[in-house]
């Protein structure tokens, strides 16, 4: 699969849209990470254990946009972008969409 956050492919035709996909997800941590990483915002530094969270989820958000592209018969997924938002401290919510399409040959 084919993704790119541009509206085309190089050397590529797009021969037909099937529509748009997308994926979706809220991920936490457990109450000892969150403490952590609480404690890191206070005192500075890289907050991993965030970090990891939000890897997590864009992740789980990338493979529902693909199983649903791949479920449309799409050879390509154009115009990707995402969103986040914090629900609350320590979840972050991802989404994920694009345009789900078909390539020449």
């Amino acid at each position: 699969m084919i993704i790119v956050n541009t509206e085309q492919i190089a050397g590529v035709e797009i021969v037909q849209s099937l529509g748009v996909v997308s994926g979706n997800t809220v991920q936490a941590k457990h109450i000892g990470k969150d403490i952590v990483g609480g404690l890191r915002g206070l005192v500075g530094g890289k907050m991993k254990e965030y970090e990891e969270m939000f890897n997590e989820a864009r992740e789980i958000a990338e493979k529902e946009m693909i199983d649903q592209a791949n479920k449309l018969g799409a050879d390509a997924i154009v115009n990707v972008r995402y969103t986040t938002s914090s629900i609350m401290s320590g979840s972050s919510e991802v989404m994920i969409y694009g345009t789900a399409v078909k390539l020449r040959g």
